[in-house]
Parts: C-alpha cells; sequence; structure tokens
C-alpha cells in the first residue's frame, strides 16, 4: 500500500486499514455463507452444512419472482423520469445565471439530505390530501424524488467542468439547440448521465423506509425481505435473495465508479 507520494505506508495503517474492510464486509460475507446453510430455521455459527438447494427453491417462489419484477420495474421507471428532471434541472443550475439559483439547487438536493422517514411521512400525507390511491406509481413517483438527485449531482459536476466555447461555437456555426445537445452535449455528459443512472437505480432497487409509506399492500424486494425476515418461512432464501440484492446494487456502483473516476478530464474543458 502506497500513499499519494508514492511511500510505502505504515504497518499500522495497513492493519488498521484491514480492520476497516473487515468491520464493514464481514456481516455481507456472513449472509453469502448463510445462503447455503442447511439449517433451515436458525443461524448457527458454523453453519451446520451447506448446500445448494436453497437456489432451486428461491427460483420456485413465485412471491419472490413478484417482488423482483415490482423493484426491476419501478427501479427503471424512477430511474427513467430522473434521467429526464435531474439533467433539465442541471443544466439550468450549471448553464444560467438567475436569481435564486442556489435556493433552488439546494431544493433538488434536499429530499436525499432529509431522513427517508421524513420524505416518506410527506409523501403519504400528501397523496392522502389528494385522494391518490397507493399503486405502482405511487412508489415511482417516492423513489423519483431521491434518484433526481443522484442524477442531478452528476450531470451538474459534469456541465460545469464541460466548456462553454463548445457550446457558443457550435451556435456559431449554425446549429440549433436540438442540433447542440446531441452533437456537443450530450457526448461530453453522456458517462456522468450513465453513471448517475446506474446508481439512481441501485438506490430504487433496496429502498425500504420511503416505499413502506409508498407501496400499499404492494411488496417491493427489500419489504419482501423485511416481512421475511419478521415472519420467516425459509431463513436461507432470504439470505439467497440478500445475495441477489447485493449483487444487483454493487454492479452498477462498480460500473458508474468506473466511469467517473477519470471524470475531471473533460473534452473541451481545457478550451
Amino acid at each position: 500500500m502506497r500513499s499519494d507520494h508514492g511511500q510505502i505506508a505504515p504497518l499500522g495503517l495497513k492493519i488498521a486499514a484491514s480492520f476497516g474492510l473487515l468491520f464493514l464486509h464481514a456481516p455481507i460475507l456472513l449472509i453469502f455463507v448463510y445462503a447455503f446453510t442447511t439449517e433451515e430455521k436458525s443461524y448457527q455459527w458454523p453453519p451446520p452444512g451447506l448446500t445448494a438447494q436453497w437456489f432451486a427453491v428461491t427460483w420456485n417462489r413465485p412471491d419472490v419472482w413478484e417482488a423482483l419484477s415490482l423493484s426491476v420495474r419501478v427501479a427503471a421507471i424512477s430511474t427513467a423520469v430522473a434521467l429526464v428532471l435531474g439533467t433539465l434541472c442541471a443544466a439550468a443550475v450549471s448553464r444560467s445565471k438567475f436569481f435564486g439559483r442556489e435556493t433552488i439547487s439546494l431544493l433538488v438536493i434536499l429530499p436525499i439530505a432529509l431522513p427517508g422517514i421524513i420524505t416518506g411521512i410527506a409523501l403519504r400525507s400528501a397523496f392522502a390530501l389528494t385522494d391518490i390511491p397507493f399503486s405502482f406509481w405511487t412508489i415511482v413517483l417516492g423513489h423519483a424524488t431521491f434518484c433526481v438527485v443522484v442524477v442531478y449531482n452528476n450531470a451538474v459536476a459534469r456541465f460545469r467542468r464541460t466548456s462553454g466555447s463548445m457550446i457558443e461555437a457550435s451556435m456559431d456555426l449554425g446549429a440549433d439547440g436540438v442540433q447542440t445537445f446531441r452533437y456537443v452535449v450530450l457526448p461530453n455528459i453522456a458517462t456522468a448521465l450513465l453513471a448517475g443512472g446506474m446508481l439512481a437505480f441501485a438506490l430504487s432497487f433496496d429502498e425500504v423506509i420511503v416505499t413502506t409509506f409508498t407501496a400499499g399492500q404492494q411488496q417491493t424486494l427489500p419489504i419482501w425481505m423485511l416481512e421475511e425476515l419478521i415472519r420467516p418461512r425459509q431463513r436461507p432464501v432470504t439470505n439467497v435473495v440478500a445475495m441477489v440484492v447485493v449483487l444487483v446494487t454493487l454492479l452498477p456502483i462498480l460500473f458508474a465508479y468506473y466511469l467517473t473516476r477519470d471524470g475531471d478530464q473533460i473534452a473541451g474543458s481545457g478550451k
């Protein structure tokens, strides 16, 4: 392990970092182990035996598929809404100057800064006042509130690092607003939007608190897992599903990190 200046890190720092990583990831590793346990009713350590039978059991559980399908559909539509609204907000805040711009930026970010229970109670109250029945679309609206923030943060940072002279040059050469966005702006912000979209999908897929207040009788996958932990039928099935959730959320996050790790090197930033 080397520091930013190329020096080898002290042994104590290496040990501290190792313990920190172990503390963070050991519980996740336990989920993976208990997905293979032969014990159905309780958690024992070490597990009395290992088996892969619970994967077949999970595959044949229709309630798992219903919850998974609902979570994927909600996350996909919430992400699509967030991409549109987040990009438009980012473009307005970063490319224009108007009175109250910073206040609007704060209001856009606020839903993800507030505790999820506050957002959930606010949404539930709003739906009750307007007589909107709880449905698939109320879950989507609830998730879109924080998904917009994720896309906005990625897009506004990329907009601010994209040279304005490129847009001006496009306009001077006769391109209209749509052409400028398609051929100049979009190629520069595409990776930021893709990263923001994947992070938004991951957040929506495993959201629990806001979903609890906006779902009514429907069960997304995290809500299904919570119910199974309270009234378990087959505990290892819950751990198998938890493995799926970890993988579904981890892969987009890793890909988003890969796309944005060199985000300071943006085309046109030096012009």
